[in-house]
């Protein structure tokens, strides 16, 4: 945070206001500066991640380059004059030279610092999008089976390395899965673990009252409910505060945790039930996964683990690509806790005790 105290926090209004003032052709410089000035007293950093996704085809374009409108509503309408005859749509417009127009984009996160503490901060969730034109509007080897197979166009490659003429952009979009636009990560961190508190003291009765009817005299010797409410039940803690708390208690608190990891934060309900969490998304991935493998020693894994923490340039990073699950196996965690244990390795103490905690009770994402 930049000593100018905040006049305003950022709402979905005013950022997308931001964003479509952006011109295409500066949009990745200015994205920063510009939220900046929208918001005094905060200093926004941007970045993205190469994940790319695509959203439904939205337009059509001749061959000429002249734009026909919507796509679904130029599917519709040009059906509607053959009289809903698919064949015939088909061979009409096989050779016409029409295609479609989709937006391509990978995903980008912008963070500005609030406070001192390992979760005071900003995340804004961002789409970086290019129009293309991606393809044909059908398959002119294959004649759809169905109007729907028009809307979804499985014959064109999506490929982040596939080659699709650009038409506009770069444009940022906000986005966020259900409520995860904008975030301070502090009063989401609390939010979570307030929600989780309650929906498990809600739970409460009818596990007291379960416990007692297995208990009771009349209550079969096998009843099937007669498990015991399990222990810390009501203390539990959501795995999304363990990770910045462990973030904060171990050597890894030497940088500030967006610099090394961005939030796909969903925040919804779902059938009555809120549902509130986060995936972490690290903005450097080490080049090979580190597996448990049949023989190898504990020494040979904290070499391992060291040369990804070099490759990163954080120390115990492993430890947190490894609650991931995908870069570093969980069972690479467990094997340096049992040697730990053993006294046959060693880690700096704050590592040691978050370690050791994690494998007597693990989280994963």
């Amino acid at each position: 945070m930049s000593e100018e105290k905040p006049v305003r926090l950022p709402d979905p209004a005013s950022v997308e206001t931001v964003l479509a003032s952006l011109e295409a052709q500066s949009a990745d410089a200015e994205l920063a500066p510009a939220l900046n000035k929208a918001f005094p007293g905060f200093a926004f950093t941007v970045v993205t991640i190469d994940d790319p996704y695509w959203c439904n085809p939205h337009a059509v374009v001749a061959a000429d380059g002249t734009r026909c409108g919507d796509h679904r509503a130029w599917v519709e309408r040009e059906l509607a004059e053959l009289g809903g005859d698919l064949t015939a749509f088909w061979n009409r417009h096989r050779e016409d030279g029409e295609k479609f127009a989709e937006w391509r984009g990978a995903s980008a996160f912008a963070f500005a610092p609030t406070g001192p503490g390992v979760a005071d901060f900003l995340h804004l969730s961002l789409g970086r999008e290019l129009e293309v034109l991606a393809g044909p509007v059908v398959d002119p080897d294959y004649r759809p089976n169905s109007v729907d197979h028009l809307f979804e166009p499985t014959w064109v490659s999506r490929d982040s390395a596939a080659e699709a003429q650009p038409l506009r952009g770069p444009v940022y979009r906000l986005r966020g899965r259900a409520g995860g636009g904008i975030v301070h990560m502090r009063s989401f961190l609390a939010r979570r673990a307030r929600i989780e508190s309650e929906q498990r003291e809600a739970r409460r009765p009818e596990l007291e009252g379960s416990v007692i009817r297995a208990n009771s005299p009349s209550a079969p010797t096998a009843s099937p409910s007669s498990t015991p409410i399990p222990t810390g039940f009501f203390d539990f803690v959501p795995r999304e505060n363990r990770f910045f708390a462990d973030w904060e208690r171990s050597s890894a608190c030497a940088d500030r945790i967006f610099d090394h990891w961005a939030f796909d934060i969903h925040d919804f309900e779902d059938r009555g039930r809120r549902e509130i969490g986060f995936i972490p998304r690290p903005l450097k991935m080490p080049a090979v996964k580190l597996a448990l493998q049949e023989g190898i020693s504990v020494h040979r894994l904290m070499e391992r683990n060291e040369a990804i923490d070099a490759e990163i340039g954080l120390p115990f990073t492993w430890f947190f690509l490894m609650t991931h699950g995908h870069w570093v196996e969980p069972d690479v965690g467990d094997a340096i806790a049992e040697g730990l244990r053993q006294g046959r390795v060693r880690l700096p103490d704050r590592d040691a005790a978050v370690l050791l905690a994690w494998a007597d009770k693990k989280y994963l994402f």
